[in-house]
């Protein structure tokens, strides 16, 4: 059986994004990768979307970019602007593409389906692939979306619509996301924060053709494209291995109150990259504990307090729109993390510090 000096199990948006980082910084000139990957091929399948808090190096997998975006209430909206750190949404096929395109010239990267197709006693390991023990008290963000087309113009192509609370709640925290990548194109999904112990929220279809048919007063559209996923609200559990770094979600690269991942793992692998020569050693990278903390305590709050987010939510972007997006990306000093807090309905915080 063959051996490899590295691994890479789980071909996915982390996977991908490491080796790539590594191919691109010539770090497989003189090293052996094997990914694995069960896949048969490689399409369409996420729509992975960020605030630019840095740097990447996916810009040409942009398939758009916002500076304007609304969150809204029943009868309440709140316009706002993100012109310095602009909303951008990665089409993964493009992303494939670009990455395997890349992977192919270099002999020494290889492809398998299954980890037993190789010998991985002496290489090291970096695991994409979250170990999740079933528990109904796990909070999920679950989702469907779907691209639609409509004959006329329709959509206003200059801002998106990032949480959108005017819908049914059902004892969970339930709103629709809406991004209009041109006049008659977008991307609209139904998302849920919840326990996923209740299988009639997954009445997506429903749920979908009701918002654009009733809320957007959309009848004449076709629907060109759809996704489906879960992320959990939790750190997947993992066992600490000499020769093993967990990567992506099964890393702790999600961060909990947003779900937003895909920076993260950006900036996961430029770390490992640096750090690959002296990888036996290297400190493990983890988002910073304050946002874990804060996480932990707004998920308590989410938990028990279901029908109030909506309102919590709302209140939140009442700060600086600078000042939240650097909070939900990790970006921000102590001054606007307090800014954030004193957003927030002091009591039911307060009291979800002793859960």
């Amino acid at each position: 059986m063959k051996e490899f000096d590295y691994i890479i199990i789980g071909g996915g948006c982390a996977g991908l994004s490491l080796a790539y980082e590594l191919e691109i910084h010539e770090k497989l000139k003189n090293k052996t990768l094997a990914i694995i990957e069960p896949r048969a091929e490689y399409k369409r399948d996420k729509t992975w979307s960020f605030w630019k808090m840095s740097s990447h190096n996916f810009e040409d997998c942009i398939k758009k970019s916002w500076n304007n975006f609304t969150i809204n209430i029943p009868e309440l909206t709140n316009h706002l602007q993100c012109e310095n750190y602009p909303y951008q949404s990665v089409d993964s096929a493009l992303f494939y593409k670009k990455i395997n395109s890349k992977l192919k010239e270099n002999k020494n990267i290889v492809f398998f389906k299954n980890l037993k197709e190789i010998n991985k006693k002496d290489s090291f390991i970096f695991n994409s692939v979250p170990s999740i023990k079933k528990d109904h008290n796990n909070l999920w963000q679950h989702f469907c979306g779907v691209e639609i087309e409509t004959k006329h113009n329709f959509f206003d192509e200059e801002i998106f619509n990032l949480m959108d609370f005017d819908c049914e709640q059902r004892e969970s925290v339930h709103f629709f996301y809406t991004l209009p990548y041109s006049k008659n194109k977008a991307l609209i999904e139904t998302t849920w924060l919840s326990k996923m112990n209740d299988n009639s929220q997954k009445d997506y279809d429903n749920q979908i053709k009701g918002y654009i048919e009733n809320h957007l007063n959309l009848k004449n559209y076709k629907i060109t494209y759809k996704e489906e996923g879960a992320i959990p609200l939790f750190y997947p559990s993992y066992k600490k291995e000499k020769n093993i770094i967990n990567i992506g979600t099964a890393g702790g690269m999600t961060r909990l109150s947003t779900g937003y991942t895909f920076l993260n793992i950006q900036e996961h692998s430029k770390y490992i990259r640096k750090n690959i020569d002296n990888i036996f050693n290297t400190k493990k990278y983890e988002i910073n504990k304050k946002y874990q903390y804060l996480d932990e305590v707004f998920l308590r709050v989410l938990d028990k307090h279901p029908e109030k987010m909506p309102g919590i939510f709302f209140k939140m972007f009442k700060a600086s729109p600078k000042t939240v997006i650097k909070f939900l990306s990790n970006k921000s000093n102590f001054m606007e993390d307090l800014a954030i807090i004193l957003k927030m309905p002091k009591l039911i915080f307060f009291k979800a510090l002793f859960y």
